[in-house]
C-alpha cells in the first residue's frame, strides 16, 4: 500500500510536535493505530517489544518521558517518507528533574542526543515503530552511568641488581 508522502511526513511531525514536545496526549488515537508493534526498548526497559495498544502505549511513553524531562524537546532534522514507511532524524534535549527511568533520583542535568525513528504507516496512522537512539551519550551526560577512567599501566620492572 502506498501512502501520500506529504501526509505521512505530517503524521510523523504530529508524533514529534504534538505528542512528545507539547505533551498533547489527547491526539494519540489520531496519530497511532490501535494495533501497534513496538520494536524499541527504553533504556533499562523491562518490557519486551511486541504488539501493544498503540494510543495507550504512546501516552504512557510520553507521560513517562515528560515526567523525567519536563522540558523535553525533539527537534526534527529530517523526515523521509516512501510507500508505507517513514523515518525521522531528531535531536532530543531535556533536563532530568524527575525519577530517571523510574529508578534513579533526578540528576538535574541536561542531555542532548541524536535519535532516528522509523515507522510503518497503515490506514493513516503509525502502526509500527523502530528506534535508533544514542542512549549511551544521554546516560553519560545525565550522570546515570560513569565514564570509564583510563587504564593505569603497571609500573615497569627494571633490571634487578
Amino acid at each position: 500500500m502506498t501512502s501520500d508522502p506529504t501526509a505521512t511526513k505530517q503524521l510523523v511531525r504530529r508524533w514529534v510536535d504534538e505528542l512528545f514536545n507539547s505533551g498533547r496526549l489527547d491526539v494519540a488515537a489520531d496519530v497511532v493505530a490501535a494495533h501497534f508493534t513496538e520494536h524499541a526498548l527504553a533504556p533499562f526497559g523491562q518490557v519486551a517489544p511486541g504488539e501493544v495498544d498503540g494510543p495507550t502505549h504512546t501516552t504512557t511513553t510520553v507521560a513517562f518521558l515528560r515526567a523525567q524531562f519536563p522540558d523535553l524537546q525533539m527537534t526534527i532534522e529530517a523526515i523521509v517518507a516512501e510507500a508505507d514507511l517513514a523515518s525521522v532524524r531528531i535531536v532530543a534535549t531535556g533536563t532530568n528533574l524527575g525519577l530517571l527511568n523510574g529508578m534513579l533520583p533526578p540528576t538535574g542535568r541536561a542531555f542532548r542526543a541524536e535519535q532516528c525513528h522509523w515507522f510503518r504507516i497503515a490506514d493513516g496512522r503509525l502502526a509500527e515503530h523502530w528506534a535508533i537512539r544514542d542512549d549511551l551519550t544521554a546516560m553519560l551526560q545525565l550522570g546515570a552511568i560513569a565514564r570509564p577512567s583510563p587504564a593505569v599501566a603497571p609500573a615497569a620492572a627494571g633490571p634487578s641488581t
